[in-house]
């Protein structure tokens, strides 16, 4: 959802607004905004420099700055329905959902309606709202390839993982090359452990990034040596060079190099440490323990006490306050967040944190938890193994590699478990 307008309308002073066009021209908006900031010490109601302060602050990506501008707008020109349109989309943009939508419910001009739909449909997403999301979408032109998109985005989250490359790549054929569905579809291919095809995509992503974009500096940060920011222009987001280094550094994590996953974060353009997005920083906590384990989990505590934050924050955190020991940390953790275990961790991974926080007071107990989880995994193993049988016997080969596939996830889940019930004799 993008933000356009109020760059129709001029700051008091001919010399100043030239300057201001001039550096909103060049990208510079935090030039920009100190001038307007100025400005607005003097005509605190100038509706010109609110316009273009709103613009500046959507572009830098400070969209809670630029919520709260916008808002201002609106009750100073209440009939003007173009900055209520604006307030939304920088709600939407700054995780205010719930505000998002009722503000476009205010807007009731013909020409935005499939606009705020749209971004209903966008907000109801990402508060997990599938059904509500569909029914926003079911309003939308089918054909559009915003629509499109939107019904691979429901794909995903229903893990239709292949359908929604095919979503994806539809809209990718009408619309041409674009940086986000190409992460979309190395997304998908992630989620499927398909890493070939995955780090195709990103490769691409990085090279047309790169080519593209020399002023981005990608991979200067490589060498250690302190470079300037970039910050979080509108550029940058439409290059998806973030997700796609942070794709890569998740891909090689996974594939245990972790070295490999510290160079994929390296190479990022490069930020201050408070520029930095919430998944960025995330996997930099992650993938750096072993060198700064404190530092780990500062960030990670920082990112659960600011949402929204990666769905995967919460579990790690208290894995890996499991994995140094931490264990009345990880109780604590827990229990300040109860709201979050049934939607971040789920019954299962639930079940086994209590249980190894339990063996530091009652190992018996401990023990007779993960016996009961471990009956839940063999039970599924084995019905695995029966999948694998019959696949065999009716010589289907995909059904064959399906299988084995949830057969081998099913025993990674399992291992663990296993693991720590022994530990307790160790």
């Amino acid at each position: 959802v993008n933000a356009h307008g109020g760059m129709s309308v001029r700051v008091q002073g001919g010399n100043k607004t030239q300057m201001v066009y001039s550096l909103i021209r060049d990208g510079k908006y935090k030039e920009s905004v100190e001038i307007l900031d100025q400005e607005l010490q003097n005509h605190p109601n100038s509706r010109a420099a609110l316009s273009l302060l709103g613009y500046c602050y959507y572009y830098m990506q400070d969209f809670a700055s630029a919520a709260e501008t916008y808002d201002t707008l609106c009750t100073l020109c209440p009939m003007v329905e173009e900055y209520r349109v604006y307030w939304a989309q920088a709600m939407f943009k700054s995780g205010q959902y719930d505000e998002a939508i009722k503000a476009s419910h205010q807007i009731t001009d013909p020409q935005y309606s499939l606009r705020m739909v749209h971004l209903r449909a966008a907000a109801e997403y990402q508060r997990d709202d599938l059904v509500a999301t569909k029914k926003c979408v079911d309003q939308c032109i089918q054909s559009e390839p915003e629509t499109v998109v939107a019904h691979g985005c429901i794909a995903y989250k229903e893990a239709k993982y292949e359908y929604a490359i095919e979503k994806f790549t539809e809209a990718s054929n009408s619309l041409g090359y674009q940086a986000d569905l190409a992460y979309n579809i190395a997304l998908c291919h992630y989620k499927l452990k398909s890493y070939a095809p995955a780090l195709r995509y990103i490769a691409e992503i990085i090279e047309r990034g790169v080519k593209d974009h020399p002023e981005l500096s990608v991979g200067s940060n490589s060498d250690g040596i302190e470079v300037r920011s970039v910050g979080n222009s509108q550029t940058l987001k439409e290059t998806a060079l973030i997700e796609a280094f942070n794709l890569k550094a998740a891909i090689e994590y996974q594939l245990q190099n972790t070295a490999q996953a510290r160079e994929a974060l390296a190479d990022m353009p490069p930020r201050s440490e408070n520029e930095l997005d919430p998944v960025t920083l995330h996997n930099t906590a992650l993938m750096n323990m072993e060198q700064d384990p404190n530092g780990g989990f500062k960030k990670l505590k920082y990112l659960l006490l600011r949402p929204p934050f990666p769905a995967e924050t919460f579990g790690n955190l208290l894995l890996l306050c499991l994995k140094y020991q931490y264990y009345d940390l990880a109780a604590d953790v827990l229990a300040e967040n109860k709201s979050l275990h049934d939607t971040h961790l789920g019954k299962e991974l639930y079940d086994f944190l209590e249980a190894v926080i339990l063996t530091q007071s009652s190992p018996m107990e401990a023990y007779e938890k993960f016996d009961s989880l471990g009956s839940i995994h063999i039970d599924a193993l084995r019905r695995l193994t029966k999948e694998i049988q019959d696949a065999r016997i009716n010589r289907d080969t995909e059904a064959i590699k399906e299988a084995l596939k949830k057969f081998d996830a099913a025993l990674e889940r399992y291992i663990p478990v296993l693991m720590a019930q022994a530990k307790i004799y160790w």
